[in-house]
């Protein structure tokens, strides 16, 4: 098994490896999957020295969970286990529900499906606009107390948000997207969070997949994540492509691909950055996991953004990017 370099997730949360694997891919999202290539696709994570597993309770309606648990099985001791409640899909469609009462019983059935009697770091997927933030925190912070949960993290929180949430308990990480593509959490939510001491976790961290220079149109037509992004579409993809391209040839010039290029860049924002790219292909998991060697120096850093400029990319993630408003009855 390779050891890769360790991050702390916050101020007193787990250590875990510096590149993390964001499972929803197992379950939804891209496609048609094989629960046995996924299996072995996440022991060859283990293999690469990958210890954080991030999963969510909506992803496949339970299956990632229970899939994370069936692949985990005499798993190391350090491996770290991440999972998320607060997006409810049902066969009328998806919510949101982060009321109180219920953070409980969401808990025990993810414990239950992931095989587990306590979970490393508990999300809120998303902010439920009907409830306080710190009302559902608060709930989740019994969950602590409770021996059932280890740290609190949230997701795709506001800045105010992140301060009502810290109020109530420490949080650990914050995630949301981040990576080349996409950069507007730099205004604001990474620096409120380092404000807090609150890890940041960059969620599709390679532009889902656009930064590993591998897409085409067929592969961005099979996923519903891609071919409904903006970014993904007409003369913004041309635009996006272009900078990937460039993105590319500077990654060859340092013998790594560009999809490395993209992680290290990430890596190298703070050490409080613990990206969690996901993929379904194992190859694509050991490539990603020995990004974490690549140190970029600061002239490198300073080349890549004049090459690859923030402005260069196009289309806005927010026309799309929320999982669901409603309430649910669930």
């Amino acid at each position: 098994m390779s050891i890769m370099q360790q991050r702390s997730l916050g101020n007193a949360g787990p250590a875990v490896s510096a590149v993390g694997l964001g499972c929803m891919g197992f379950s939804q999202g891209y496609g048609t999957v094989d629960d046995d290539e996924s299996v072995a696709a996440i022991r060859v994570a283990l293999d690469s020295g990958i210890t954080l597993f991030d999963t969510a309770m909506s992803y496949g309606r339970g299956h990632n969970e229970r899939l994370l648990a069936r692949a985990l099985r005499d798993a190391p001791e350090n491996v770290r286990v991440a999972t998320k409640f607060g997006i409810v899909r049902t066969e009328d469609g998806v919510g949101l529900d982060g009321r109180p009462e219920h953070v409980r019983r969401y808990c025990e059935e993810s414990l239950a499906r992931l095989e587990r009697d306590v979970i490393d770091v508990y999300y809120l997927h998303r902010v439920d606009p009907e409830v306080p933030v710190a009302e559902t925190i608060g709930a989740m912070a019994e969950l602590v107390s409770a021996g059932k949960v280890r740290h609190l993290g949230i997701s795709e929180a506001t800045p105010e948000q992140l301060v009502q949430a810290a109020a109530v308990h420490p949080i650990a990480a914050v995630q949301f997207e981040w990576s080349m593509l996409w950069r507007e959490p730099e205004r604001d939510v990474v620096p409120a969070a380092r404000e807090l001491g609150i890890a940041l976790v960059p969620y599709s961290p390679l532009g889902r997949g656009l930064l590993t220079a591998t897409l085409d149109a067929n592969t961005v037509a099979a996923s519903d994540f891609r071919r409904n992004d903006p970014r993904f579409q007409g003369e913004n993809l041309a635009d996006n492509l272009a900078q990937v391209t460039a993105l590319r040839e500077f990654a060859a010039g340092l013998d790594i691909s560009a999809g490395q290029l993209a992680l290290a860049w990430l890596l190298a924002r703070g050490s409080d950055v613990v990206p969690i790219p996901g993929t379904r292909r194992a190859v694509r998991i050991r490539e990603n996991a020995a990004a974490a060697a690549v140190e970029l120096s600061a002239a490198q850093l300073a080349e890549l953004e004049r090459i690859v400029p923030s402005d260069g990319w196009a289309g806005d993630r927010r026309s799309f990017a929320a999982h669901g408003t409603g309430r649910t009855s669930a």
